[in-house]
């Protein structure tokens, strides 16, 4: 495929706001786990107690206010995707591209699992004496997947195609290869992409149903694990051709001074099972095999993996497998889950991120809170950090249902 240019990115998460707040996490090992503390008010006057279990929560989210022509999108969703936004110059970034193109010529791209469900969840609480949802209720901006990137393309003040990505752990993942197919087509000149997922009942309760969830913080990889922790985060990238001039200065600052490119892509889907993983991971070698075919590079070229990791039994186990299989004992993989918990639809952005980060600085993540790698994982999975000058980095995202995405991240030294 012909690269295209990553002019801008950001992300934000349990560990803060924007790449800054991300790298310091990054480089001193510093998790922003912590004891659940998110209390479900839908649940009815009096809140339950928390479930025990360790949560990536974004600081301050309660109290954030929308600008007030952005008011009527508010809701927990909404108020971490404004916060994201306006981290690391990337609407400034934006703007320039609006003004390049026209706001009908960039598209808005996002991934998301939940959106705006937990202020559906507090709907349900407000039900009149007929059963009938309150007259405030918004349902056309707040209660709808697409309330995201709804909100997301008006506050950015974009006109292009709009589409809402919504496949699990993988959905801001698929973003990047869905704004490559508008960009090739001719449909858009740039493309925002990202996703947004924030905590609510529906997600705490319900990965707890699916008996899926820690007691304690995840460890992926570790022989002990015993499944995830939950997070939320923001995180959001420009997309542009790598030959547009004037594109991208805002993504030439790293230490190495390259251009940040996306180089390929891969999806595919199991059609094996609604929640566990094929056995063999034969979707995500279908997908990892297209990524690499597209950016024409091999197994060994790549510097740095960020596996999806989760600490789930199954995931790991065949994630962990295909990376050993393929890949040589010296390059460097990480989960960084650790870190954020398991952001759900905001995952794929915020580990392309991550990667591109590895890229820019040469900071290599290592896999936190694991103690002991299981036995039957390769010598790749690097518990500590590590600096190196990588020039091409690998993002899986494998989401329940077996949808599965590789992204293939690269620098350009002759920028």
């Amino acid at each position: 495929m012909t690269p295209l240019r990553i002019s801008a990115f950001t992300a934000t998460s349990a560990v803060g706001v924007g790449k800054a707040s991300l790298l310091a996490a990054l480089e001193s090992s510093r998790s922003g786990l912590r004891a659940n503390d998110f209390v479900d008010e839908t649940a009815g006057r009096t809140p339950p107690a928390p479930l025990p279990t360790w949560i990536g929560r974004v600081e301050g989210l309660e109290d954030l206010r929308l600008p007030e022509a952005l008011a009527s999108w508010d809701c927990r969703n909404n108020r971490l995707a404004w916060l994201g936004l306006e981290a690391d110059g990337f609407m400034e970034a934006v703007a320039a591209a609006r003004g390049r193109y026209g706001p009908a010529r960039v598209a808005v791209i996002l991934g998301t699992s939940t959106s705006s469900i937990g202020e559906t969840e507090a709907a349900y609480t407000r039900l009149d004496a007929d059963g009938a949802f309150p007259a405030d209720q918004r349902r056309a901006r707040v209660h709808t997947p697409h309330s995201l990137s709804m909100f997301v393309q008006e506050a950015l003040g974009l006109e292009g195609p709009n589409e809402t990505l919504s496949t699990a752990c993988s959905s801001s993942a698929k973003a990047f290869a869905s704004a490559e197919r508008m960009i090739r087509l001719g449909l858009v000149d740039a493309a925002v992409v990202g996703g947004v997922d924030t905590l609510c009942g529906s997600v705490l309760y319900g990965f707890n149903s699916l008996e899926l969830v820690s007691p304690q913080p995840c460890r992926p990889f570790d022989a002990a694990r015993d499944g995830i922790s939950l997070g939320e985060a923001a995180g959001f990238a420009l997309l542009e051709r790598a030959e547009e001039d004037g594109a991208g200065d805002g993504a030439r600052d790293g230490a190495a001074g390259g251009r940040l490119l996306l180089l390929g892509y891969g999806e595919a889907s199991d059609a094996h099972h609604m929640s566990t993983p094929h056995p063999q991971g034969l979707g995500a070698e279908r997908a990892l095999d297209d990524a690499l075919a597209r950016a024409g590079v091999a197994p060994e070229d790549i510097g740095y993996i960020n596996m999806h990791g989760t600490a789930s039994t199954k995931n790991d186990e065949v994630e962990g497998a295909l990376v050993k299989r393929r890949f040589p004992a010296t390059t460097h993989a990480s989960s960084t889950k650790g870190f954020t918990g398991h952001t759900l639809g905001a995952a794929g952005i915020v580990e392309a991120v991550i990667s591109l980060l590895a890229l820019e600085t040469g900071l290599l993540p290592g896999t936190i809170n694991t103690t002991m790698l299981d036995a039957d994982c390769g010598p790749q999975i690097r518990l500590e950090p590590a600096r190196a000058d990588v020039r091409l980095a690998l993002s899986n995202s494998f989401g329940f249902g077996g949808n599965n995405c590789s992204l293939i991240f690269g620098k350009d030294l002759q920028a």
